[in-house]
Formats: C-alpha cells, structure tokens, sequence
C-alpha cells in the first residue's frame, strides 16, 4: 500500500498491461500439425496415461507435475491486508508463482479457494495431489494454517510447505546464524525475547530452538504481553509451550538482558529504552512491514553496535522469504521428496547463510548497484538476486532429503546436479564447461589490462575459485586495494594476483626498451615508448606476452576494439600470428549460434573470409560442437553478381581448393541458413544437413548488426568475442561484457595454445 497516487497508478497498470495478470501458460512441445496433435491428445496421450496408470512415478517422466507447485490460499491473511477473501488474494498468489518461476524455474498455478473452514480446506488441498509435485500454503491466518498444514502432511504424499511459517523461519534462522557469529555469541548461551504470537512468530522460535537455543530462554509476548504459565487470554496450545513460569508480565519487564530480540508484530513496539536494557551488542529483528517494531537509527541512538535486521528492502539485511521458498522447493522437486523435513530446511540455512560469508556474486553487486556487499553488520544474508542460491541451496536441501530417506529419486551425481543447476542461471556455464576443463589442464598466467575496473576484479576472484590460472592485473595498487575493499572481495594483493603498476613498477625500464626494440623502425622513438609503456595498459599487457611473463592479455572493457587491436598486432603479430577475425558465441534459447567477423576486418577479402571460416571451425570445436558454417549474404547461391556475393563465392572456391574436416556452404541469406528446409527448396542437394550454427558475414557491419540484434533483442548471451589467429596471446572484450563473461574468456584465454589459434 502506497499513498503515493503515481506509485499506486503505476502498480496498477504493472498489473493491468500489456495483458491482465502476470501469468500465461505456454506449451513446451510443437503443436504445428495434425502430427503433433495425434500426440499432444487423442490417440497418442493414450500411451502416456496408460504409463502412468501402470506406474505412478511415471508421472514425473510424461507430464509437468514433477516440476508443478500449487499456490494455495483462502485469503484470510493476505500481507499487510488481513483477511481480503480468496479471490482479492490472487495477484498475490499469481506473484508467488512469478517469484517461482524467475528464481528457480518452478512453473506454478494460483489456487484460490473460497473456504474459511480450516478442516474442509485441507480436504481440498488434499484432493489436488495428482495434480501438484509440492503444496506451497500461503497467507492462512493462525491458527488455521496450522490446522491445514497439518492435515496435508499427514494425508499427502508430496511436500507441503506453508511459506508463512517456515520460510520466513529459515531465512530468520540464516540471518540469526550469522548475526551471532558476527556478534561472537552462541545459540545455546543467548537470551530471546519475541514479540508475535501468528504463525510465522511460533514458527521462527522453533527454528531457533532446533538451532541450539533453550526453551527455558525464549520470552514470548504479543499484544497481551508475556505469554506465561496459567493465562487464559488469547491463548492456543502452539503458543502454550512457550509459556514461561513468573511473575514478570510485559515486554518492558523481560526485556533485560536480552541477546536477540525477534518481531514480527507491529510499529513501535520495541522502544529505544527497551534497546538499552538489552545486552552488550544486542542483535535487533524488527520484522513488522512495513514499519517496524523500531527503526534501525532509533535502535542504534542508544546500542551504536547493535546488528539489525528488518523486513524492508530500504534498510540492511532484509528478511524476505524469497532467499528459501524457490530454492527448497527446487530441491525438493528434483529428487521427488515426499516431504519437507527438518534437515532439509536446516541445509537451506546452511547453504544461504554461507553464502553471506563468502564474496558477493558480480551478478547481486550489479543489481544492487551502490550497496555494500560485504559479510559484516549491515549484510548477514545474500541478496534475492544472488544467481548461487538456487545452485547452493537447492543441492543442499537435496541432499539432506536423500540423506533421510525422503527422496523417491535420488540423484546418482550431487557434483553434476549442482552444474546443472548452476547452468540454468548461467546460460554459458554448460556450454563453457569443456572449455574450462582444458584450461584446469595446465597453468596459464592470464594479464587484465583494465585491471581497476569492478568486473576485472571480480572476474580475476572468479578466475582463482574455478581455474588453475594465476592472474595479473594492470592498475594503481591503491585503486585497486580500494575497489577490493568496497565491493566485498576477498582477493588480496601480492598473495592472490600479481599487480603491474604503470606509474612505477622496477620493470618500466625493460619494458620501454623492449617496446622501442619492436617499433623503432615504425616511428616510435625512445620518449614515445617511454610514454606509452606509462600510460597505455593494453600495449604493457602486449609488451608482457611477447617478454613471457604473461601467456595471454584480455583487453577492451573500455575503448574502441581497433584501438586495442592496433597495439596487440604491433607487439605481437608475426607472419605466423595474425588478427584473422573475432567470433562471438551467442547463447540463444535453442542453442548457440557463432557469428563472425564482427570486429576486426571491415570488409573481408575472400583469403580473409576463408581464414574466418578455418578460424571458427577450430575454435566452435573447442565447445563440443560440430561446426556447420554458412556464408551469408544478401546473394542466395549466386543470384546475385558481384558485391558481398561475389567475394564470398571465391571464399567458398578456396576452401574447395583442399579437402577440409568441417561443413560449409553458401552464399545464402541468414532464413535459409537456419531453416533446412527453406535451404533444401532452394538449392536441392546442398552439402549441409540441419540449420547452420556458424554465420560468416561478408561485413562486419552486418555481423556486429546480428550480434547486438541478438543481445538486446533476442535474449542472447555472448561469450567472446573471441580474437582468432593470435595464437590465443591475446583477446579483445567490448565495454558491455560482464565479470562473468571476462571469466568465460579468461578460460579461453587459459587454454593451451596447442588447442587454438
């Protein structure tokens, strides 16, 4: 709720347009003809009913269930909007499946009943189970949801899960575990004082219980005050067993000493006063949304050391229950898990509060521009938007569910299953993996010329934690120890990476002087190598190479390409290594497809063109991939004469000239490069068999064209561009690449030399 009117009109139409809701189906196999339809239904869908009747766990191999959330709710506990009715509820349950789908690749439906009845609710919920792989319950008021839950998971044989509680105790007992681990105190020592009697305030104090904290030592309070031994107000036998037996009866009375206070109540019910009886750096949970039980700057007047947290996303370590609910389910899911139990939800704590500890993502620093993501006070969980969660988490909670016997297929590789997650959110992860393989096979020491730059930090982080590489970084040290320091790394100079300084480093002289020795028969004279070798990072990084200190340079996060690409073919082109193209992969929903040359020659000449095509055939193999090239052209198989065409034709002649180990064909367009069929009423009898996946452009405008085309519009991820012909000494990255794509060409980089060219 906003009383903001742009605000409120804009949540509106976010929901309203292009089309009402923020869910639709899509289907996920072809339904184009007659064919595809005798299968999708009748006949065909006979075979696959009669599978499942023989054996119900086929139900995982022929439908969606096994990949299939039910979002359930009566609306009686709708946010911050109490009891709203079921149907007022939906765009909060169609944004939980969204939730789903975006963080874990869960698909989901909304389910909405009219029913208040706690019992004939989960009569309902019990009847959908040949429906749904999991149960997620959602906003049912107390105690009512306990009831359900109950209920469920007595009769159903699938998790259910009720999101209130156990999601927001996970997350709070990730939270708490770092909390105390920053402020140096034990579970089994601590004093808790919880104000909130609902669900998810019972639910997060046995969280902590199961986490080491005594009964004996856990304060519960609502609106009544403490929650003691004899009182009858307001009272059920969930909330009972955390009756206390003293004569103490408000919040102000028990909260002394108190090591951590929980909240999820209402504003203001925790007072500055009441902060500084706490005790020595108390650690704050005030979760009530969306003001809370304090304001952390209030809070922090009177315990200046105090560690907090709140349910906000404008304050420091929100808790919000989307760091859980996709990725224990996504766990769950995948190896058919009957239930949610308490191992699993204890690996999902695990797995987000060590993710805290360990450095930022590049991805969560992006999306959270600005923000200090260091483990420490002010950061104790990972951000929503950190890519490693659904890979840490769910293969965590996975196996936890194996481990306890609640798993219907376990998984036969966690390793594999952990890639396959990671892929999912990396899309080049699986593509990239042979080639990460081959630079694990031998050391290779890798120079970043922009080495101040974020994502060349990051990038060299990642390039230690996954590589056998050594890297090297361009840059003022005390810029670069400053970068390090704000974005959470924990590389360190000297111990991690070898920095060169261009304002002083003992090597300055060699290198002038071997720059000079290079290019003084090119009009470099000793002063203007002296000068360039002080400010020029790509031609130090070249300069590196050609010495040997250095196996490869990666240039080109900021500049113009040719710019770089001047300076890398003076220091190290011979008349064996030379600049023969730049080949971008490009990630697409159905696979990769190779572009070149999108950089480095304008307008290449048929032996340049030729050179491409080898070029690319050997560097697409490196990713598993069988090339199938196709030159493209405005010119369809000679149509046209002259231009592009024609210059592509005596390409084509060239490489007929010797017997190759790869597919080519052409001139084409790029419709008939991709559509076998439309290639195949053409020119019947072509030599490539199935859609080409390596387009060879006659202009690099045209390839630079298709390539930004792809990225912006069509979704597509690139890796590279990859400078081809330089013996993998060096390549050239453009401005837009990410950390994670400079460690995707690190890797390349870090492959032998006697696997590129």
């Amino acid at each position: 709720m906003t009383d903001n009117p742009n605000l409120r009109q804009a949540a509106l139409d976010y929901h309203e347009f292009p089309k009402p809701g923020k869910l639709e189906i899509r289907a996920t196999k072809p339904l184009a003809n007659g064919r595809d339809l005798s299968r999708a239904y009748s006949p065909g869908v006979a075979e696959a009913c009669l599978e499942i009747k023989a054996d119900a766990t086929n139900a995982a191999r022929y439908t969606a269930r096994g990949n299939l959330v039910g979002v359930v709710s009566n609306g009686t506990a709708v946010l911050g909007l109490g009891n709203i009715g079921a149907l007022a509820s939906k765009p909060v349950m169609e944004g939980k499946a969204v939730l789903f789908k975006k963080f874990a690749g869960i698909d989901c439906f909304d389910v909405e009943l009219d029913e208040p009845d706690p019992e004939r609710l989960a009569e309902i919920v019990c009847a959908l189970e040949p429906t749904f792989g999991a149960i997620n319950l959602e906003d049912i008021k107390a105690p009512d949801c306990f009831t359900v839950e109950r209920i469920c998971r007595e009769r159903m044989n699938i998790p259910v899960f009720h999101d209130d509680q156990h999601g927001t105790a996970i997350v709070v007992g990730a939270a708490a575990k770092n909390a105390l681990h920053v402020a140096g105190k034990r579970f089994e020592d601590i004093k808790i004082v919880s104000t909130g009697g609902g669900a998810a305030g019972i639910a997060c104090l046995n969280m902590l219980l199961k986490l080491g904290v005594k009964r004996e030592n856990v304060w519960l309070c609502d609106i009544h005050g403490l929650v003691y031994e004899g009182r009858a107000e307001d009272m059920n036998p969930i909330k009972s067993e955390f009756a206390q037996a003293t004569d103490l009866r408000t919040l102000d009375d028990v909260i002394p000493g108190a090591d951590l206070f929980l909240g999820l109540s209402g504003p203001g019910v925790l007072t500055p006063e009441m902060v500084a009886k706490m005790a020595e750096r108390p650690v704050i949970f005030a979760l009530a949304n969306p003001t809370p039980e304090i304001l952390p700057d209030l809070a922090r007047e009177v315990a200046p050391k105090a560690i907090i947290a709140t349910g906000r996303s404008d304050f420091p370590n929100q808790v919000n229950n989307v760091l859980c609910f996709p990725f224990i389910f996504r766990g769950a899911l995948d190896v058919g898990a009957t239930t949610i139990n308490d191992e699993m939800a204890l690996a999902c704590i695990d797995g987000i509060a060590a993710l805290a500890r360990a450095s930022s993502s590049a991805e969560a620093a992006a999306a959270y521009k600005g923000e200090q993501l260091t483990f420490g006070p002010d950061y104790l969980i990972p951000k929503p938007f950190d890519p490693r969660l659904v890979g840490v988490v769910s293969s965590a909670v996975a196996k936890a569910a194996m481990e306890t016997g609640v798993a219907t297929r376990p998984l036969d590789d966690l390793a594999a299953y952990r890639q396959k997650l990671d892929s999912s959110v990396f899309k080049s992860a699986l593509l990239m993996r042979p080639v990460f393989q081959s630079a694990r096979a031998a050391p290779r020491k890798i120079v970043f010329a922009e080495g101040e730059d974020e994502r060349v930090l990051r990038a060299a982080q990642a390039v230690l934690e996954e590589t056998v590489e050594r890297p090297i970084v361009i840059g003022r040290p005390e810029v670069i120890e400053s970068r390090i320091e704000r974005a959470g790394l924990s590389i360190r100079v000297g111990d991690d990476f070898e920095i060169v300084n261009p304002e002083n480093d003992p090597r300055y002289r060699d290198y002038w002087g071997t720059y000079h020795e290079i290019m003084a028969r090119r009009g470099v004279t000793p002063d203007l190598a002296r000068a360039i070798m002080r400010t020029n990072t790509t031609a130090i990084g070249a300069v590196m190479v050609h010495r040997g200190e250095a196996d490869s340079l990666i240039c080109g996060t900021f500049g113009e390409y040719r710019w770089h690409l001047n300076y890398i073919s003076q220091v190290l082109g011979t008349k064996s290594l030379r600049p023969q193209g730049a080949l971008s992969m490009m990630i697409l929903e159905d696979g990769p497809l190779f572009l070149a040359d999108t950089h480095v020659h304008s307008r290449p000449s048929p032996q340049q063109l030729t050179d491409i095509a080898i070029g690319a055939a050997r560097h697409v193999r490196r990713f598993g991939i069988e090339p199938k090239i196709a030159f493209c052209s405005q010119s369809q198989f000679g149509n046209q004469q002259g231009g592009s065409g024609e210059r592509l034709r005596e390409a084509i002649a060239l490489l007929d000239e010797t017997e190759r180990d790869f597919c080519y064909e052409g001139e084409m367009n790029i419709d008939a490069a991709l559509d076998p069929e439309l290639r195949q009423r053409l020119f019947p009898g072509n030599r490539m068999e199935g859609a080409a996946n390596v387009l060879v452009f006659a202009h690099a405008d045209a390839a630079s064209g298709v390539r930004n085309i792809l990225k912006m519009k069509g979704g597509g991820l690139e890796v590279g561009p990859i400078l081809m012909g330089m013996g993998n000494r060096a390549h050239i990255v453009t401005p837009s690449i990410t950390a994670r794509g400079l460690l995707n060409v690190s890797a390349i980089a870090g492959t032998p030399v006697a696997h590129y060219g």
